[in-house]
């Protein structure tokens, strides 16, 4: 009896454990949180030089964790960055150029793994709240490429029928034909936004509706994807923060987008899961500086959204993770938005999608290894297909190109001033390390540099095409989804 008794309580303990066995996995993987702000600059975060206001939620996650110096956009304008970011792909590989606009016919290929997908593989949640901009009509929306749950803008806010004063613009103008502004809950509408005095409320209602998912999701493990729509013109502030900046209504909009992390970082803590979260803030390009007083600063850098100089895609990106990111450090190596993919599939074993990514994990780097440098090179690639800049290490071989300069008047209050076309002749080197604002163009003195640069330019352009040369793609490009 002694026997069978003991047998019975072994059996009873061994089904225990298994029973409890997933949910032992599941509280050892980390969740991941990832703010996205739209059009905010390299200059624009307190602790990398933002002035007329103040970052402190930002500066204590920098302090708590690490900033970098040299991260990268995957492309410096909207649709193309967000599926970068979320592909690991460089966006013109799968077909992304540009931003995409209302009713749209194309969007985010089924056939492409996003992070949300990679990670309900290993039972996360997942939750996206903010702006989407991949394709607005139901087969590309996020509750088909992963997510859970979604709340937001299916695109930029500034698509509607209004200009950036609130007022219906000219008779003739794109925007006439475009619809008002949809909050999407999920696959349906649930509300529409008529005026500039509704888009005050889009970041704390992101916000909120980010804090509720870490609420119900605490046991873990979860995605939360939260990106915000400012700050994209038309600007939108709460009256909690209006009027609050000496730098005007852009400062007021970026003090409670550091408002809302401070929310998200009280969230985490207060379910006593900071601790197991991967907490990372970026932007999805540089600033839309010829909006004046309503965008934000490139910090020095050359230009901004849309070009392929620093100010375009060069943006501040800082992770958390305790325990693992060693506190108040600065990292200068090269990195991509690209790279976050790999890098989470690292993180959680969910290994890497089936078809070519252009990712590589950095997770070495997160943790502190000073020694590790898991990218060598990034390629700026912007409009359909044009391949206008290549780095490697601290050099970069800018080729020729046209592109739509902000050194003219800007404008002021809502209004956009007029851009000038300028063009590249012939390929400009320059030295990052000493020159991030590529003033001085070094390519007489190094050619053994071009040469070597050059080599990754001819490598890209069999592989991804350039436009520039007229090599409309290469023999690992994707086509985008399409209905």
């Amino acid at each position: 009896m002694k026997i069978i008794s003991l047998i019975a309580l072994l059996s009873l303990l061994f089904t225990a454990c298994s029973t409890q066995s997933p949910k032992t996995e599941n509280e050892k993987l980390p969740n991941f949180v990832v703010v996205f702000i739209d059009d905010m600059g390299y200059g624009d975060v307190g602790c990398y030089g933002a002035t007329g206001y103040t970052t402190p939620n930002l500066d204590k996650m920098a302090a708590s964790g690490m900033r970098f110096t040299n991260f990268y956009a995957a492309q410096p304008v909207c649709s193309a960055s967000r599926a970068g970011i979320l592909t690991g792909c460089y966006p013109n590989r799968i077909g992304f150029s540009g931003a995409l606009r209302p009713n749209s016919e194309i969007g985010i290929n089924p056939d492409e793994t996003t992070i949300a997908e990679l990670l309900k593989t290993k039972g996360y949640a997942t939750g996206i709240f903010g702006k989407w901009h991949l394709g607005d009509l139901p087969k590309f929306l996020p509750l088909q490429h992963g997510f859970d749950e979604f709340v937001g803008l299916p695109y930029s806010n500034d698509m509607w029928p209004l200009d950036g004063l609130g007022n219906p613009p000219p008779e003739g103008h794109r925007k006439r034909t475009f619809p008002e502004l949809p909050v999407i809950t999920g696959n349906e509408v649930s509300e529409r936004i008529t005026s500039l005095q509704d888009q005050d409320k889009l970041t704390t209602l992101y916000t909120e509706k980010a804090v509720d998912f870490i609420n119900r999701h605490a046991d873990g493990p979860f995605f939360l994807y939260l990106p915000h729509s400012m700050g994209h013109v038309p600007l939108g502030v709460s009256e909690k923060f209006r009027g609050k900046s000496e730098q005007g209504k852009y400062g007021d909009v970026m003090m409670e987008i550091d408002w809302s992390v401070g929310e998200i970082e009280k969230a985490l803590e207060n379910n006593g899961i900071d601790d197991n979260t991967v907490f990372i803030f970026t932007t999805d390009n540089g600033p839309w500086l010829n909006y004046g007083n309503h965008g934000g600063s490139a910090g020095g850098l050359r230009e901004g959204k849309t070009t392929s100089w620093e100010g375009g895609q060069r943006v501040p990106f800082i992770i958390k993770w305790p325990g693992k990111t060693p506190a108040g450090t600065v990292c200068n190596k090269l990195t991509c938005a690209i790279d976050l993919l790999p890098s989470f599939a690292e993180i959680a074993g969910t290994g890497l999608p089936e078809q070519k990514i252009d990712g590589t994990s950095v997770v070495e780097l997160w943790k502190g290894n000073t020694e590790a440098e898991p990218r060598e090179t990034i390629l700026f690639y912007y409009d359909t297909n044009n391949l206008n800049a290549v780095r490697k290490g601290n050099w970069k071989l800018v080729l020729p190109h046209t592109w739509r300069s902000y050194h003219t008047t800007p404008g002021q209050d809502g209004h956009g001033g007029a851009r000038v076309k300028m063009t590249v002749e012939q390929p400009e080197l320059y030295n990052m390390m000493r020159d991030p604002g590529e003033q001085y163009n070094v390519i007489e003195s190094h050619p053994e540099k071009v040469a070597e640069l050059m080599e990754i330019v001819e490598a890209a352009r069999a592989e991804l095409g350039d436009l520039n040369v007229g090599l409309e793609k290469g023999s690992g490009t994707r086509e985008i989804g399409k209905l």
